[in-house]
């Protein structure tokens, strides 16, 4: 539950940073040209808000936990003084006007933006008066646009409205990227240093590697990491992979559908640097302490076979859950072998020396005016790599890897690391500006879509198509997060 929840806080927190700043980005660009912003919210507010604010009269009024301001409308009257219905029977509305509302009524005062947070902590919104989107104003629609309306204004004024959530999102990505450079630098271990070669998934085994395998080249060119090489042979495609392998150079060819492969069998780790067991702390009434293992000791072999890499040893354990075994260690010099219990979960009990206790890795410091480019850079080849990832998702293996909020969360650390949270939430602002990009009618790119269109033909599209339009798009965005959400759900459940 602790992990849940730390994991939870740090999801919570990042996307609400990404979600005002993106709203904020339109709340600039609207008021910059004039247009009113009715609302600006922090997270979703059905029914009531958590707090709402407005200034009226150079006043500032704060409500809490207090329901919406209605809609400011009334069903229109005949000359007889009874309600118009249309058509289909539904009532026919009108605005009402400020004079007839009452003193004190937020309504009275439009020219002043409502501000509040909600209490669905899902994302957040801008509301732009005179602007077909997901709140489906359609009584204000109807009338004749105002000045003030988004509506009203040229394509050069709407443009920039649209395109200012993601145009921050992007540099906020290249903001939080520069100063996570300058603070902490650029540590790695390059694939040259780790001695112990690699520990590869199942998949990666089938397509032709071996545990132990140290990588050399793919395609003839020598690879820094494992981002890199990760890089190359999932998102790039690329299958000629040469490995060193018993003091000798193995080529490997991988199968053409081996990103298919490993998206269907779900594999999150794909390839880990080998290491050794190295007991760091043993753990008080472990199996460990019960047999007398100590701080220090270097396990070396298991009922007499030799073995001294963490992963396989631990591979060769799980067979012997609340079992006796010979543990052959070295301690102070001396070879030991020393008989230990195991519990029922097959584990010593201890913790091991970190990894980078036993590689040289790299660091490369950045000043502060030499983060600066490095971050931009980095942004840029993050939303490179993404773009060539996001091909994945068209592929039934990949549709299945599809995930929501669970998903998401998942990519944050179960202990709380500014360093990690604040480069998740850079690169979760560069997937939230490129997926608030498409061309989907309810995105951002969808408007900016329909605004090309006319500057190309001159023509802009009638309101009740961006209506027709702006439905459509709402009802695809909601099934994408039933089916992200609901794939969630399943493998919480099913697998």
């Amino acid at each position: 539950m602790e992990t849940f929840l730390i994991r939870a806080l740090q999801l919570i927190l990042s996307l609400s940073i990404l979600v005002v700043l993106h709203e904020f980005g339109h709340f600039f660009f609207a008021r910059l040209f004039k247009v009113r912003v009715e609302k600006f919210y922090m997270f979703f507010n059905p029914g009531r808000s958590l707090i709402r604010a407005k200034r009226i009269n150079g006043k500032w009024q704060v409500k809490l936990f207090a329901p919406n301001v209605p809609a400011n409308e009334r069903q229109r009257l005949n000359s007889e003084g009874i309600g118009m219905v249309d058509a289909k029977g539904k009532p026919v509305m009108e605005p009402i006007p400020l004079a007839d509302l009452p003193e004190g009524d937020w309504r009275k005062y439009p020219d002043t933006t409502e501000w509040g947070i909600g209490w669905l902590p899902l994302g957040g919104y801008c509301k732009i008066a005179g602007m077909i989107d997901e709140s489906m104003d359609k009584t204000q629609m109807m009338q004749e646009p105002e000045p003030w309306e988004y509506r009203s204004r040229s394509v050069w004024h709407r443009l920039p409205i649209i395109i200012g959530g993601v145009v921050v999102n992007f540099i906020l990505a290249l903001i939080i990227y520069s100063a996570v450079l300058f603070t902490w630098g650029q540590e790695y271990l390059p694939f040259k240093n780790a001695h112990y070669g690699f520990q590869f998934s199942s998949t990666m085994v089938e397509s032709g590697f071996r545990q132990g395998d140290k990588i050399v080249s793919v395609d003839g060119e020598p690879v820094i990491d494992r981002a890199e090489f990760i890089e190359k042979i999932l998102i790039d495609g690329l299958r000629n992979v040469t490995v060193a392998r018993d003091s000798q150079q193995i080529e490997l060819r991988l199968p053409a559908d081996f990103a298919q492969r490993i998206l269907a069998a779900e594999e999150l780790n794909l390839i880990s640097i080998r290491y050794p067991f190295v007991i760091d702390e043993v753990q008080p009434g472990s199996p460990a302490e019960k047999a007398g293992l100590v701080n220090g000791d270097s396990i070396i072999g298991i009922n007499n076979k030799p073995m001294a890499i963490f992963q396989d040893i631990t591979e060769e354990i799980d067979n012997y859950p609340s079992a006796e075994i010979q543990v052959q260690l070295v301690r102070d010099d001396s070879v030991l072998s020393v008989p230990v219990t195991l519990d029922e979960t097959a584990r010593f009990g201890v913790s091991l020396k970190p990894l980078f206790n036993f590689f040289q890795t790299e660091k490369i410091e950045y000043g502060f005016f030499e983060a600066i480019p490095a971050g931009i850079n980095l942004g840029w080849e993050t939303l490179v790599s993404y773009v060539k990832q996001f091909k994945l998702v068209f592929t039934k293996e990949g549709s299945k890897q599809i995930g929501g909020f669970g998903s998401i969360g998942k990519m944050f650390p179960q202990v709380w690391d500014w360093q990690v949270f604040w480069t998740m939430t850079a690169l979760l602002s560069i997937v939230l500006a490129f997926m608030n990009f498409l061309p989907i009618p309810g995105l951002d790119g969808g408007h900016v879509m329909f605004i090309i269109y006319e500057m190309i033909t001159g023509k802009k599209p009638g309101d009740k198509f961006l209506e027709y339009a702006q439905t459509a798009g709402m009802i695809l965005l909601f099934g994408l997060l039933i089916f992200a959400n609901g794939n969630d759900i399943f493998k919480a459940f099913f697998k």
